[in-house]
């Protein structure tokens, strides 16, 4: 029977420390599905949306990965694509207090597992937000999303 690992994301965009995780999770599983939440209470532009899907899509052509978008709760997602368990990306201490909590939260009440992986340490100081701000300002950071 395959494992298959869903890693839900709310990225944008998706950064070098992003797609090493999900190389990782792809040495100890079968499969990897990156679902991206859409937040109902947030404005979207649905092309924007598809476009960031089907971009990361092609960053794992030759790889059991699927990215899909998702509006349900997590836990719902999880069990209609009958994945094995979640992966979460822990670059320090402020990611695992977080995570930690959602963990357990998800094995309680849902009965699903979390499987934590720590950020290769090259990448831990990289995030979505970190990008945003620098492209924000004008400043380079094409170097920390990952290369086609």
């Amino acid at each position: 029977m395959s494992k298959t690992a869903i890693f839900p994301v709310t990225f944008n965009p998706f950064t070098i420390g992003h797609y090493s995780l999900v190389k990782r999770t792809l040495t100890i599983f079968d499969s990897v599905i990156i679902a991206m939440g859409i937040n109902s209470e947030k404005t979207y532009n649905e092309k924007e949306i598809e476009e960031n899907r089907a971009h990361i899509q092609s960053l794992f052509e030759d790889e059991d990965v699927k990215v899909i978008t998702y509006t349900s709760l997590t836990a719902d997602m999880v069990k209609t694509e009958k994945a094995s368990c979640i992966v979460r990306g822990i670059r320090g201490i402020t990611d695992y207090e977080y995570e930690k909590n959602m963990a357990d939260i998800n094995k309680e009440l849902f009965g699903i597992e979390t499987v934590f992986l720590f950020s290769d340490i090259k990448y831990s100081h990289i995030s979505s937000s970190l990008i945003r701000e620098l492209k924000r300002f004008g400043k380079e950071y094409n170097h920390l999303l990952p290369e086609k």
